[in-house]
């Protein structure tokens, strides 16, 4: 699995949303690596991190695979950050190797299962097909409907970068649609009190992807976890309004007990 290492303190774990890599975290890095080691990677199959023939994508399997990057860098216990599908994985993570979690962050996500409040027919479809995969007009036509509308009338140049990064990390077909068919079957809400970690909650107060009321059930759900809106946003707060949401965290991580 590719990882890179920033910074230096506590350490602090980067997961990716779905079918992205370490390269998503561009708007975060420089400022987290001033109070954290931050700790990015791409998941199995996806640009720099190769699948074995007889490997398979699931949301145990990339948690399994960060638990592993942990050991072999010595590191006892980390924050960890999931967004969307690595909210997904954080989840697993945090319920089944609670020594591992230092402070848990949960960015436009969702516990998943029969009450998981879905998005619109269009968006789903946007992401469900895998014409032309890794083509600049797929990758667009999919991104652009994650950020606020806002956002993509006003700052076309961080959208057009986003999904520039995204188009120079191929992701095959088959990883995604196992990241897919792991996301739509993802379910702990049954699970999701046990968590013991303190959480923080954040999602973006117009997001259309994950609707913003998943994050207010995760929070309720949640024992000893904060639920925080960046106002005007989108799927995509942490690249539409990555100061704010780099402060959120930063102050959350940072903030004595």
């Amino acid at each position: 699995m590719h990882y890179d290492i920033h910074g230096s303190g506590d350490a602090l774990v980067l997961i990716p949303g779905f079918a992205s890599g370490a390269w998503s975290w561009s708007w975060q890095i420089d400022e987290f690596a001033k109070k954290f080691r931050v700790i990015t990677f791409d998941p199995r199959g996806i640009s720099r991190s190769p699948i074995g023939q007889d490997e398979s994508v699931s949301i145990p399997s990339i948690a399994d695979d960060i638990v592993r990057l942990l050991e072999k860098l010595d590191i006892e216990k980390a924050h960890i950050l999931g967004i969307s599908f690595g909210g997904f994985v954080a989840l697993d993570l945090a319920l089944r190797f609670p020594e591992r979690v230092n402070r848990l962050v949960l960015a436009s996500t969702s516990f998943g299962g029969p009450h998981h409040v879905a998005p619109s027919i269009d968006v789903l479809a946007a992401f469900a097909s895998t014409d032309g995969l890794n083509t600049a007009d797929r990758i667009r036509k999919y991104l652009t409907v994650a950020f606020s509308p806002d956002f993509v009338e006003t700052n076309g140049e961080a959208v057009d970068r986003f999904c520039d990064l995204r188009e120079k990390n191929f992701v095959p077909r088959e990883v995604y649609m196992q990241q897919l068919q792991a996301a739509l079957s993802f379910d702990v809400e049954d699970r999701v009190s046990k968590i013991t970690a303190e959480t923080l909650v954040i999602t973006g107060d117009n997001d259309v992807v994950v609707p913003t009321q998943n994050s207010r059930n995760l929070a309720a759900a949640i024992p000893n976890s904060t639920l925080r809106f960046i106002s005007g946003s989108g799927h995509m707060a942490f690249v539409e309004q990555a100061s704010e949401f780099n402060r959120i965290v930063t102050d959350f991580l940072d903030s004595k007990v």
